[in-house]
């Protein structure tokens, strides 16, 4: 017996929990990175918007904090159900933490593209699962 086949055994039974590990992790983490923002609008954020010349920083801020939280729901919920809609919900909410991430690499880490700095951060991470629920859906 290979080792391939022996992992492939231990490995079956937890095959379908794997991408609750991602959903979980991403939905959980998305989630409570937009909570903490909470009471709106979250004035620490605000200020720092304001320094960086950002518009609207009052808006902007309590915006990002509701789609963290929206989509940090949307990737749990969306696994949840067993239809399209689900599918939709996982994809748009996906979808809403790329955006997120593409909107925080640009404004809090600009400096990052490409180096190892950007391959350090919990944020590739949130970016990438991101992603990879924005395509896959719950497929």
């Amino acid at each position: 017996m290979s080792i391939n086949n022996t992992l492939e055994k231990i490995a079956k039974p937890f095959m379908g929990i794997a991408p609750w590990i991602l959903r979980l992790s991403l939905g959980i983490s998305f989630f409570l990175h937009g909570y903490q923002k909470f009471p709106l609008p979250p004035q620490k954020m605000v200020v720092w918007f304001e320094s960086e010349g950002i518009i609207w920083p009052e808006l902007i801020t309590s915006l990002v904090a509701l789609g963290e939280v929206i989509a940090g729901v949307g990737i749990i919920l969306g696994g949840l159900l067993f239809n399209q809609i689900g599918n939709l919900i996982t994809r748009l909410s996906g979808g809403a933490i790329v955006v997120i991430m593409i909107g925080a690499f640009v404004i809090a880490h600009p400096d990052w593209f490409i180096t190892p700095d950007l391959f350090k951060s919990e944020q590739i991470f949130l970016f990438s699962l991101g992603l990879y629920f924005a395509i896959k859906g719950n497929n």
